[in-house]
């Protein structure tokens, strides 16, 4: 087989054509109406949840997200870590080791929020996070809106937590 064979039916043009930005949106649904076919395991309202979601993946911060929406910002934690976004949990892997001795009977609360110092709502969102599963329906319902990296994330900051330092190792 020589180059001509090789070469064959193949062409030149002098412009390429604009063909756009591709999108692909398999959904076919609102994301109100996915959230609303979920909305028992949902912690406030399918709309809220849209708000949080939409806001979320463009970058906006959980407090921010939650404000808009009108709820609170432990309110919208919870509702992403049940969408199936990870990383959520303000704990790094040590202290959830240290939660999920308490959880498990081996220590008493008291010395468990000592040892992960942690204030009381970073050791409540970190229990909520370790007892309470992502749902499947709902991260498969919102998965054209979720962060499309997070676990890439978390694998990494978990990955480095042993090289990461804290202001509380300053003391």
């Amino acid at each position: 087989m020589g180059l001509s064979d090789i070469a064959a039916g193949i062409e030149v043009h002098e412009r390429q054509r604009d063909r756009g930005v591709p999108t692909v949106d398999a959904t076919g649904d609102d994301l109100v109406d996915r959230l609303d076919a979920h909305a028992d395991a949902l912690p406030c309202t399918p709309e809220a949840a849209a708000s949080v979601l939409e806001a979320y993946a463009t970058g906006t911060s959980v407090g921010d997200c939650a404000r808009d929406a009108g709820i609170a910002p432990m309110t919208a934690a919870k509702l992403l870590h049940r969408c199936g976004v990870a990383g959520l949990s303000p704990l790094a892997p040590t202290a959830r080791d240290i939660l999920r001795d308490w959880l498990d009977g081996d220590l008493s609360r008291a010395e468990a929020v000592e040892l992960v110092d942690a204030d009381e709502a970073d050791f409540a969102l970190a229990t909520y996070v370790e007892t309470h599963d992502p749902v499947p329906e709902l991260a498969d319902a919102v998965a054209g809106v979720r962060e499309p990296d997070a676990n890439a994330t978390v694998e990494k900051r978990d990955a480095l937590a042993e090289t990461m330092s804290s202001v509380g190792d300053l003391r």
